[in-house]
């Protein structure tokens, strides 16, 4: 092989592959607004909706590729949907597809013949069947109860040969597809973070102060009338750099914070005669255990402050949150 290598060459080829792939989704943009494909997909993303099992996305080589992405993008918003690989369906995996599924076959050419021999199967079932093609006279377009025309003009590849910008317009009008199914489905994002658990998302929309507050014997917390050098033995073997000042009933009156005793060192106080009462800061920020954590560290960062008390509906203090607790959590 031989080795010719021009960075010149190869950053104009580089822009020049990705014009010809934008010009391609930017006409399939326009074309999906007009007739015939207008109708075609909204009849595709109603048969998504009308679905009583499962969506089965398919195709061959790169658009196979495709197929199982796209297969993995309905899954996550919504539509249970599964990749079937055509050969392998042709040698007992069709058994997985029913007459409740929507069979929705991927292919440029329209004419990959481990698709071609399985449709006809399919329709026998009575599955609808939708096509995404780049021709519309196709075999696959045929055969479709729904056919999505995603032709494209020419390939990026040089050699004209190599699947690139048809394969970015089924990525496209595949993702379209999704997007305006989990849109008519009222998909959103607590939805999403219920798919997607493990991710960032999911732990900021599912995580709960109540799931990473400190509660019980951690919190600190002092009575109103204790001396000031208690309150500040409480901050320190609770490690959270203030303490609660609550009444008899455990109703948060206040908080006292490493802030506050440098102030009250910086003013010249007497710190001896001060009880806990006389040191604090009435209404310091507190919030719900039920609230989300994410919402805690948006309270902390909005008011400049490092932890927060957790308080319920009788203003009794119930735990308390360093904005650590919230790294460790990876909320932040």
């Amino acid at each position: 092989m031989r080795s010719d290598f021009s960075p010149d060459k190869a950053l104009r080829l580089a822009r020049e592959t990705l014009q010809i792939e934008a010009a391609a989704v930017q006409a399939l943009a326009e074309r999906v607004e007009r007739e015939p494909l207008a109708s075609a997909f909204a009849q595709a993303v109603l048969a998504l909706l009308e679905c009583k099992g499962r969506v089965v996305v398919s195709g061959m080589g790169k658009s196979g590729h495709v197929a199982r992405k796209l297969a993995a993008t309905l899954a996550s918003t919504g539509t249970p949907a599964y990749f079937v690989h055509p050969a392998e369906a042709s040698h007992g995996d069709l058994g997985m597809v029913t007459e409740q599924d929507v069979f929705i076959a991927m292919s440029n050419s329209g004419e990959v013949e481990e698709l071609t021999r399985i449709v006809p199967l399919v329709k026998r079932m009575g599955t609808r069947l939708i096509s995404i093609t780049g021709r519309a006279d196709s075999t696959l377009a045929r055969y479709a109860d729904i056919h999505l025309d995603c032709a494209v003009e020419r390939e990026a590849c040089p050699l004209r040969l190599a699947p690139t910008t048809s394969t970015t317009a089924q990525l496209a009008l595949g993702d379209a597809l999704a997007v305006a199914v989990l849109d008519a489905r009222g998909f959103g994002a607590d939805d999403f973070a219920r798919t997607h658990p493990g991710g960032a998302l999911g732990r900021k929309l599912l995580t709960h102060v109540a799931d990473v507050m400190r509660s019980g014997e951690r919190v600190p917390r002092v009575g109103e009338n204790v001396p000031f050098f208690e309150a500040l033995l409480e901050m320190t073997r609770k490690g959270l750099g203030m303490t609660a000042v609550v009444d008899a009933q455990q109703r948060l009156r206040g908080v006292i914070t490493d802030g506050d005793l440098r102030r009250l060192v910086e003013r010249g106080v007497d710190l001896r005669g001060l009880t806990a009462g006389e040191a604090m800061h009435p209404n310091p920020r507190t919030i719900d255990a039920r609230a989300l954590a994410v919402e805690a560290v948006q309270s902390m960062e909005r008011h400049r402050i490092s932890q927060m008390l957790v308080v319920d509906e009788h203003r009794q203090v119930i735990g308390a949150l360093h904005m650590h607790d919230l790294f460790d959590a990876k909320v932040v």
